[in-house]
């Protein structure tokens, strides 16, 4: 199961055990099963702290359970083979299990112990899905460290009949106590404020006791951390306040046009941006989302942030970097079934519609690259365009052509997504050119069709916005609003690129340099020197 480099880099990871890891398997007489026994095998061959036993009786099968050998509450449950993706995740599996310590800070673990309740997850991932290694990691932690906490998690593509009966059409999908929990991507911060009513509280207290930094960076994404980065490295008291670090990023599967990095994928860059400011002194706040922005009343003044649990931020000069979500079509049906049959990740939730039939909505870049990625997994591809003709290049056209189960349709605007009250059954679409509406049955639709930047909250701030909602820059990055500066996808700056947004962010933050050198106070510069 492990080639010559996985089998090598595992046993690296095995030799940090601290104490007796047990692997117990349910098995069938299957080749999934026999897959998982040369698996848990292999494992158990790389290290004298790792035992194997095939007498499992779980109602899953294929599944195995990763326990600590001194305490067996402290165990976590995989149904299905967690490779690809996946892969990283059973490696922190077994390392927390040996009792190596998790790269988590203190007062997180101590809120997992902390929480009041028996919990049993339950959560469905796809191999190709890169939104579901965060959620299996941090479901897979709060089992590890506290008992009363259980986490199973299922591979979708083994458990197809399961998926269908609790109509799973979108991973991460995580239940608790046997009901619906939450759809999509998830740390192990936004799961615990989910549990404890209190976080959200206690939360905001903490962020109402912080002094004013000299620069704020709203938002955590390839613009917000650069900023960061430069601002901190010229000595100023920085932070960044994000509703979840990486942005969008973190839903982007191959990068392959970031200089002098061939192919990344999205989640490993996001932990790199975020480990590269943890190198300084910046201090990132997760979780919170931004609602109101009350500029500055004078010159040099402070700006501040409101947020949406209540807290408020002040800072002398804000950088604006929210970046953007992917735009919905705006039809009746859309929102009725998102996650129904509606979706907006290929990668993640294409696997759940293996040998079904789907539409794509769109025919630019992201629109065509979904089709062809679509085609080689469900039955049959159509994708629908507003426009007379496809606007992706023509190497990418070209490929979605040459595909035999790819239906393309043109000068069509759709509509309505159509459903049976559970999930989606098909699309109308009207015909431009003919003026008819017609209907196409389908079991699943991605929505490929744009950005929409994430700037409503600064509509009565003063900042001024382009038509689109943009947030207008000139060629420094400032804003109309002194000491206000903004980068990234959220900005008027044309050709939305991850190399980009950084750049910008850059500049922001030299921008930002330059105002407050120019516009420090007197009366606290002498202060300072007294």
């Amino acid at each position: 199961m492990l080639d010559a480099t996985m089998t090598q880099q595992l046993a690296q990871y095995l030799g940090n055990l601290r104490e007796g890891v047990e692997l117990v398997a349910s098995l069938a007489d299957d080749k999934r099963s026999a897959d998982m026994r040369a698996l848990i095998e292999q494992i158990a061959a790389l290290s004298p702290l790792v035992t194997a036993s095939f007498d499992g009786d779980d109602g899953r099968k294929p599944s195995f359970e990763i326990r600590r050998a001194s305490d067996h509450t402290r165990a976590v449950r995989f149904a299905g083979l967690p490779m690809g993706h996946e892969f990283t995740s059973l490696v922190l599996a077994l390392l927390w299990a040996g009792g190596h310590p998790p790269k988590v800070e203190a007062e997180v673990l101590e809120q997992i112990a902390a929480l009041d309740g028996d919990y049993d997850f339950e959560m469905y991932f796809s191999l190709s899905c890169h939104n579901c290694p965060g959620v299996v990691q941090a479901l897979t932690l709060m089992a590890m460290f506290n008992p009363r906490i259980s986490a199973t998690l299922v591979e979708g593509g083994a458990f197809q009949a399961e998926v269908e009966e609790r109509g799973v059409m979108a991973v991460p999908a995580t239940f608790l106590n046997g009901g619906m929990f939450a759809s999509g991507k998830m740390g192990v911060e936004e799961i615990i404020a989910k549990l404890d009513t209190g976080a959200v509280e206690r939360a905001a207290a903490k962020l109402a006791e912080k002094a004013p930094f000299e620069v704020l960076v709203v938002g955590g994404g390839p613009a917000g951390a650069a900023a960061a980065i430069y601002t901190a490295r010229k000595g100023f008291s920085t932070g960044i306040a994000a509703e979840r670090f990486g942005g969008q990023v973190l839903d982007t599967m191959g990068i392959e046009n970031f200089i002098s990095v061939p192919y990344t994928e999205g989640p490993k860059l996001a932990a790199q941006l975020e480990a590269h400011v943890g190198e300084y002194d910046i201090d990132v706040m997760k979780l919170v989302r931004a609602t109101r922005l009350e500029p500055a009343r004078e010159l040099g003044g402070y700006h501040a942030v409101h947020f949406d649990n209540g807290a408020v931020l002040k800072a002398r000069s804000v950088i604006l970097s929210t970046g953007a979500r992917w735009r919905n079509l705006g039809v009746p049906g859309e929102e009725t079934y998102k996650n129904k049959g509606v979706a907006y990740c290929p990668h993640c939730d294409g696997p759940l519609f293996k040998g079904k039939r789907v539409a794509v909505i769109g025919g630019g870049n992201s629109g065509v690259e979904a089709a062809i990625d679509l085609a080689g997994i469900v039955g049959h591809v159509t994708l629908v365009e507003y426009d007379d003709k496809l606007r992706a290049d023509e190497v990418l056209q070209k490929k979605l052509r040459s595909m035999p189960n790819v239906d393309i349709i043109l000068s069509a605007q759709t509509t309505e997504v159509t459903g049976d009250g559970a999930r989606v059954n098909g699309l109308v679409y009207l015909d431009r050119t003919s003026g008819l509406e017609q209907a196409v049955a389908l079991e699943g639709v991605f929505i490929q069709i744009g950005l929409v930047p994430n700037t409503e909250w600064l509509k009565d701030s003063g900042l001024e916005l382009s038509r689109h909602g943009e947030i207008a820059i000139d060629h420094k990055a400032a804003t109309n609003l002194p000491g206000v500066f903004a980068a990234g996808d959220c900005t008027t700056v044309p050709y939305k690129q991850i190399v980009i947004a950084m750049g910008e962010g850059s500049k922001a933050a030299l921008s930002a340099f330059d105002y407050l050198i120019r516009n420090e106070r007197v009366e606290e510069l002498a202060e300072a020197s007294a």
